[in-house]
């Protein structure tokens, strides 16, 4: 093998470096097909009964690295190329077949072992010559009947077929990809203007698991942009989906039982001027600005919850603990006490403020002891080493908090509406039967009033799905797939906003953005138009 690398420098000055040493031939079949890495430092040669061999090129000799048979019939290897970026190697069949071999992590810790990932459109005759684009992972094949094919290797797309009457010999591919030379095998020139400005773009690519170069499997990638020139964009939208979903999710979890248990309680129960300023005041909450509230729950929550964690969870096993306790303390003292039972009703919650802050209190205190005793000082720092869970500062569940701020007023309105407007005769009727406030507001009220209700939710989670500057800014914005809620996520409306200023007017990115869009207006279409129509 003789080898001359060129090196040109800033200034024009060539720098020329020429080395020669012997590869061994193989022990069976012949050489028919070899390509060179752009660094001149990897060689792969196949043979006539389908081996391909990796070697690696250091100064003065050739290390082999790895034998791969891609034909088990032995068929042989007609053509072998690099796709651009010199990590993928397409192998043409004597078959006609044309197929991509990646590597991909071995057995063994550090290692790597070519397997094939993509399989392009067959020839009818063997490939003869690959042609790969200077632009993207798609290349032009041709085969021994002179037939001409331009696949992308991502996509698997097969974005032009040629089948000349003179069959072609070579062809060049314009470095835009909007130019085809072709010659004959009579020696003439022929120029075709083509044009496939998003061959990189696919149903697969865009919600199918893809297996990208330099990931060890198949998955939902999102990634637009980076620093080289041989990037692939890979533009899944499942994952802005699956965030979506997520968000909206978790949101609904705080903001469902609080907007309508309280809808509950200051219909049903609240009398007065508690009842009078609660609902005013609730709805008022619904006019803050979405970035106000992202903002505080990005800087100024997410750095409490981190610190006190474990009280958050605590807290959450104390609160209805307490309530109950107390609902049950408070029971018999009603059955004994008669100035309890006369106590003026709608105003219980002054006295079940208290018990709650007290709860929240002693998971404030319980919190930190619990993480000495059982979590070596540091609960984050245990979630990983015991469990593997990582734990981003703007999670879920700071989401659940923000996010369910700004829906809590609408499914809080709604649903108090719906209660007030059930006919006070319903009512009157079941309390003249002996029922109980409670029973009557659970077996009578609710289900007449559950059609508003449900209209509310739906609304909310709609108004959850659209919302832009809190899950921007207090998610981390981080397209992964995972149910943690000690994990981020990317929704549609944030991939949108943030990657707009990046997306070039008529491009792939551009396009791509533009379906983000009008995949999230028919989520919030559907669910506006599913609460109107309850």
């Amino acid at each position: 093998v003789h080898r001359e690398m060129v090196e040109i420098d800033l200034f024009g000055e060539e720098n020329r470096a020429v080395s020669t040493f012997r590869i061994p031939p193989p022990k069976a079949g012949r050489i028919s097909a070899f390509t060179l890495s752009e660094e001149g430092d990897r060689l792969y040669s196949g043979t006539n009964n389908g081996l391909v061999f990796a070697w690696r090129l250091g100064e003065e000799s050739a290390e082999l690295q790895e034998t791969v048979k891609v034909f088990s019939d032995g068929t042989g290897i007609s053509s072998l190329a690099l796709v651009f970026g010199s990590i993928s190697l397409a192998v043409g069949g004597g078959d006609g077949s044309l197929t991509t071999w990646m590597p991909v992590p071995g057995p063994t810790p550090g290692s790597k072992v070519l397997r094939r990932i993509h399989e392009l459109r067959s020839h009818s005759a063997p490939v003869v010559t690959i042609i790969p684009s200077r632009r993207d992972k798609s290349l032009i094949s041709i085969d021994a009947g002179g037939s001409v094919y331009w696949d992308h290797m991502t996509s698997e797309r097969n974005l032009l077929a040629l089948f000349p009457e003179r069959p072609v010999r070579l062809a060049a591919l314009a470095g835009r990809n909007n130019g085809l030379l072709t010659l004959d095998k009579d020696g003439t020139l022929h120029a075709f203007a083509i044009s496939c400005p998003h061959p990189e773009v696919s149903w697969r690519t865009l919600f199918g698991k893809v297996w990208y170069e330099s990931y060890p499997k198949p998955d939902y990638v999102w990634q637009s942009s980076s620093g080289s020139d041989d990037f692939e964009p890979k533009l899944s939208i499942t994952p802005l989906l699956f965030g979506t979903v997520k968000g909206t999710l978790y949101a609904m979890l705080f903001a469902v039982p609080l907007a309508i248990f309280g809808a509950v309680y200051v219909s049903q129960f609240c009398r007065g001027p508690a009842q009078r300023l609660i609902k005013p005041t609730v709805e008022i909450m619904a006019s803050i600005p979405s970035v106000v509230i992202g903002f505080l729950a990005a800087l100024w929550l997410a750095p409490i919850v981190e610190g006190h964690l474990l009280s958050l969870f605590v807290a959450v096993i104390l609160i209805p603990s307490f309530f109950l306790v107390f609902m049950a303390f408070w029971q018999q003292a009603t059955e004994r006490s008669l100035a309890v039972r006369h106590m003026r009703k709608g105003y219980e919650f002054l006295i079940v403020t208290p018990v709650l802050l007290l709860a929240v209190a002693a998971a404030l205190a319980l919190g930190p002891a619990l993480e000495q005793w059982f979590f070596a000082g540091n609960f984050k720092n245990w979630l990983y080493s015991s469990v593997g869970v990582t734990y981003d500062q703007r999670n879920c569940i700071i989401i659940a908090f923000g996010l369910g701020f700004t829906v809590v007023p609408i499914i809080f309105s709604i649903a108090e509406d719906a209660l007030s407007n059930v006919p006070p005769s319903l009512s009157a009727a079941s309390l003249a039967l002996g029922a109980s406030r409670w029973q009557t507001v659970w077996r009578v009220v609710l289900p007449s009033a559950s059609p508003g209700i449900f209209a509310g939710i739906m609304i909310g989670f709609g108004r959850a799905v659209g919302e832009t500057m809190i899950v921007l800014m207090a998610t981390g914005n981080t397209p992964i797939m995972d149910w943690s809620i000690f994990n981020g996520m990317r929704t549609l409306s944030a991939n949108i906003a943030v990657e707009i200023p990046e997306a070039p007017v008529g491009g792939t990115l551009y396009r791509v953005l533009f379906l983000c869009a009008v995949i999230l207006f028919a989520m919030t279409f559907v669910l506006n138009t599913g609460a109107e129509l309850v």
